[in-house]
């Protein structure tokens, strides 16, 4: 083997500018492969943080009440009515909670689950007042479902007797700040006075300008739900096995369970589609960069006939002339391998400065993880050896008297 190498070695050295070329272009194609990898890894992550960051995993709601026939009165007497009436909309709460949740909480994957009673009402200061959200929740379950105290930037996050949190959109468009007192006023006329415990930011001005987190008890009382809750939202330890963990608690519970990848269709959509268009590219990069070796390696084989003809007149078998060509691949793949993830490495980390989010974070962090390296340096080996079969091959039949000839 040792002889092999030596000979793969002082062919390619011979060779030094198609060498170089091919191990540049080797470089090249897993530079731009693992870059790939690395940059569409790390959007799809942001992104993912982004829209789980203030939503849970699974939200369980009570069934939809179901519709009804509507009789058309100014049809005949005898007709059948055809058209369809909704039910009245009104908060419903979920049937027997408090025996569900220990439930939810056993179930294999679930890492958390909070009881929540949520409705629309308006918040009052002065002559100021803008419609809400109002969000009862118990703030030691709902913190390890939403890590909503990252996202607080004034006060804390505290939701005891009459107190709330708002976000800094709507303190901002009542002129209030921790401290203060507003009025919440649910749809169903009901009304209380809470004081304003922090202040939260969570990046979207629309959430910003319409929740209003307070006490599951608060929230009760404003929407006339008496020991009722409207959702209990959780979260799961794989986030991508939501909606079969959802299915298993829908069929279980008799409930409505919805996951994150129902109501995000659109997201995991595009998440598709990016993992396709990275396949594709790499597809590419792939076969190029095979073909890139394979055309070197050909020519090596013409501009060497007589040495190889020499070889096997010394007496090297066909399946060594084969191995040094063999290798010859693998050691350009190696190099290039190599080289490609250095050049890797310097391209993302110089892109995970420029590249910011709207609100100057980083569009994505690098990971560089061990199975990147270990991929990227295996699929150029592999790619090395296949390219190389054919040009070895085509060397291994050369005849020894018609190659030195030659």
């Amino acid at each position: 083997m040792q002889i092999h190498w030596m000979l793969a070695m002082r062919f390619l050295r011979e060779g030094r500018f198609p060498t170089f070329l091919i191990i540049l272009g080797v470089t090249a194609g897993v530079a731009v492969v693992f870059t790939i990898t690395e940059l569409i890894g790390g959007l799809q992550s942001n992104l993912i943080a982004r829209v789980l960051g203030v939503q849970a995993h699974a939200v369980v709601r009570p069934l939809e009440e179901d519709t009804r026939l509507a009789r058309d009165r100014t049809a005949d007497a005898d007709a059948v009515a055809a058209r369809i009436e909704k039910r009245a909309q009104r908060l419903r709460s979920i049937d027997q909670w408090e025996q569900l949740l220990p439930m939810i909480e056993a179930t294999p994957g679930v890492t958390a689950a909070s009881p929540m009673a949520s409705g629309a009402g308006f918040a009052t200061r002065g002559a100021a007042s803008k419609s809400i959200v109002l969000l009862g929740v118990d703030p030691e379950r709902y913190l390890r479902v939403i890590r909503l105290e990252g996202y607080i930037v004034a006060g804390r996050f505290r939701v005891g007797t009459n107190e709330a949190v708002i976000g800094a959109e709507l303190a901002r468009d009542l002129g209030v700040t921790v401290g203060d007192r507003i009025r919440i006023t649910s749809t169903e006329n009901r009304n209380d006075t809470v004081t304003i415990a922090g202040l939260f930011d969570v990046g979207s001005r629309d959430l910003n300008r319409r929740w209003v987190f307070t006490s599951l008890r608060l929230a009760q009382s404003l929407l006339d739900l008496p020991g009722g809750i409207t959702s209990i939202d959780l979260t799961v330890n794989e986030i991508f096995a939501a909606e079969n963990i959802a299915r298993r608690l829908s069929a279980a519970s008799g409930q409505t369970v919805e996951s994150w990848m129902t109501t995000n269709a659109q997201v995991l959509a595009a998440f598709e589609n990016q993992n396709m268009t990275t396949r594709v590219i790499r597809t590419f990069v792939v076969i190029i960069v095979a073909l890139g070796i394979a055309s070197v390696l050909v020519v090596s084989v013409v501009q060497k006939q007589k040495e190889i003809g020499i070889l096997r007149a010394m007496g090297a078998s066909r399946r060594a002339v084969l191995a040094v060509f063999l290798m010859q691949g693998a050691i350009v793949g190696m190099f290039g391998a190599i080289a490609g993830s250095g050049l890797a490495v310097l391209v993302c980390s110089v892109l995970s400065r420029v590249l910011r989010n709207a609100d100057g974070s980083p569009l994505f962090t690098p990971e560089f993880a061990t199975s990147t390296f270990v991929s990227a340096i295996a699929m150029a080996l592999a790619v090395g050896l296949v390219a190389a079969v054919a040009p070895a091959r085509r060397a291994a039949r050369l005849d020894p008297v018609a190659a030195i000839r030659g």
